[in-house]
C-alpha cells in the first residue's frame, strides 16, 4: 500500500505540472516577436525554452479564429503540426548549465520527465509594425504566470496605447491549455 501512494503521490504531482498546451491568439495589428518558456515553479529547473528568443515571428491577425494561431501540443509534436514550429529547445536541468536540443530528442517526447515537470509559464516579447523591422515602442514586455514564486517575474496582463495582452491557463480535468492573447 505505501508503495502504491507513493506511485500515486509521483503521479499527482507530475500532473499538477503537466506541460499542457499552448495557445497565442495575436488578435493584434503588430507582429508578436519573441519566446517561450516553461519551467517547474517548485525547483526553477527543468526549464525549457526555444533556442533564439526573437526566432517565433506570428504575424499579425493570427489567432484561431483564422487557423493562424500558435499551437503548441508539446515540445516534440509541435514541429510537425505548428504553423511556426521550434527547431531547438534550450533545456536548462541545473542552476549552472543549459544543453541546446533538437525538437525530435528523446528527452523532450510527452509524458517524458521534462514535460511532466514544467509548465508553460513566460514570454518575453516585443511588437512590430505589421511585415517591418519597426517596433511598436513601449509594446513589449514580460508576460506569464504572475503566481508568486522565485524562478520569474512578470504580470499576467500588460496594457499600452497601442495594445493590450494576456496570459492565462484554463484547465478542465486532465487537460490544460495556456493562453497568450494579445489584442489591438
Amino acid at each position: 500500500m505505501r508503495k502504491f501512494l507513493t506511485i500515486f503521490g509521483l503521479a499527482a504531482a507530475s500532473l499538477a505540472y503537466s506541460q499542457g498546451m499552448f495557445m497565442l491568439n495575436n488578435y493584434s495589428p503588430h507582429d508578436f516577436h519573441g519566446n517561450l518558456m516553461a519551467m517547474n515553479l517548485n525547483g526553477c529547473v527543468p526549464a525549457v525554452m526555444n533556442n533564439d528568443p526573437a526566432t517565433i515571428v506570428v504575424p499579425a491577425n493570427s489567432h484561431m479564429g483564422n487557423s493562424l494561431a500558435w499551437k503548441i501540443d508539446n515540445y516534440r509534436d509541435q514541429f510537425a503540426s505548428s504553423l511556426y514550429p521550434v527547431n531547438n529547445w534550450i533545456v536548462t536541468l541545473g542552476t549552472s548549465s543549459s544543453t541546446i536540443r533538437l525538437w525530435n530528442h528523446g528527452s523532450l517526447m510527452p509524458g517524458g520527465v521534462i514535460s511532466n515537470n514544467t509548465q508553460w509559464t513566460t514570454s518575453k516579447f516585443n511588437m512590430y509594425y505589421a511585415g517591418t523591422g519597426n517596433k511598436v515602442i513601449g509594446f513589449n514586455t514580460n508576460l506569464g504566470n504572475a503566481t508568486p514564486n522565485s524562478c520569474i517575474t512578470s504580470v499576467d496582463y500588460f496594457s499600452t496605447p497601442d495594445g493590450s495582452a494576456e496570459w492565462f491557463t484554463i484547465s478542465t480535468g486532465a487537460t490544460t491549455t495556456t493562453y497568450l492573447q494579445i489584442y489591438p
